[in-house]
Order: structure tokens, then sequence, then C-alpha cells
């Protein structure tokens, strides 16, 4: 019997323990999904600022199966990549500018003449998220993004994005699977 009820006092006390450690957890959980919604734009100065607000609009875009605010999106990309300032740029940081900027400016203009074409969008920006990727790695991005798979894009064989929020917006499955994929890497 001492047995029973001493097994019964320290049971309680390992579940008061764990319960005390969950209250701990919810108190350092991330925001709410609303408040991950919520992007900070990149850094004001930053000089990649533009492209990648306007590359997360677009994502955003494709994620709601939008191909028109995708189309606008990746009109505005045109703009900014024909904007953008490489004086700003350390020689390093313009080598990687250099080698994605007319590659990743075609996909950009091939998305905004595609409305109505969504899969066709969506084929652009896979290769455009990719070209994103390696300059926001090089010269920054003035905020914190995620780098997001999704495996079954493309007959299982995978793509990539660029997210504002570690929440999963799928913008190459969109609301079919919107939440389909991992962050693989968290970019500062």
């Amino acid at each position: 019997m001492k047995t029973l009820v001493f097994s019964i006092a320290l049971s309680t006390l390992f579940f008061a323990a764990c319960n005390n450690g969950t209250t701990n957890n919810e108190s350092t959980k991330e925001p709410s999904s609303a408040a991950n919604n919520q992007k900070a734009p990149a850094a004001p100065g930053s000089p990649t600022e533009e492209l990648v607000n306007d590359y997360l609009q677009l994502k955003d875009a494709l994620a709601k199966d939008n191909d028109k605010d995708a189309a606008a999106a990746g009109n505005k990309m045109v703009k900014a990549f024909n904007n953008f300032d490489k004086t700003s740029l350390t020689p390093e940081q313009a080598k990687v500018y250099n080698d994605i900027e007319e590659d990743a400016k075609e996909h950009a203009e091939h998305i905004g003449a595609n409305a109505g074409n969504i899969e066709h969008q969506r084929e652009h920006f896979e290769t455009l998220s990719e070209e994103i990727y390696e300059l926001v790695k090089s010269a920054g991005a003035g905020q914190k993004l995620y780098y997001t798979h999704c495996p079954m894009y493309n007959n299982n064989k995978g793509a990539n994005w660029l997210s504002g929020t570690k929440e999963i917006q799928n913008p190459y499955l969109g609301q079919a699977m919107s939440t389909c994929g991992t962050v693989k890497e968290e970019l500062n």
C-alpha cells in the first residue's frame, strides 16, 4: 500500500513539473500566425530592399493562386532590377548580382507577361527564387527570411522559395496544398 501511495505522489510531482514546463514554453512560443503573416519590409537603405519586397509580393500572389497580382509583382521586379544601384554593393556582392541579373530579370518578365497562366508563372518563379536566394545570401535582405522547400512540386522533384514568415504559404501548389513545405534555412 505504501508503494502505491508513494508511486501516486511521485507521479503527481512528475506531471506537475511537466505542466510547469509547458506553461513556461507557451510564453516563449512565437507570436500567433496572424502576427507571422505581417511581413516586415526590408530595412530602408538595404541594397536589395525593393527586389526582396517585390519578390515577397510575387510569392504571396502565387500562394493565393492570383495570377494577376503575380504578374503585377513580376513587372515591379523588372523595374526594381532596372533601377538597382550596384554602387552600394561590395565587389563580391556585385559579382553575384551581375551573375543573376539578366536571368532573374528575364524570369520576372515572363511572370509579368503571363497573367492567366499561373503554371507558367510558377515555372519561372522556381528559377527566380534560386537567383534571389543567391543574391540575399551574398548581399543580405535587411530582414529575416526563410528559405523553404516544397518536396512535391514538379512531379516530386521539389522546389525552394524565400518567405518573410516561418508559416508555410506554398507558392508552387497554391491553395490546393498551401501548407506543404518545410523551412530549410533562416537568413538574417
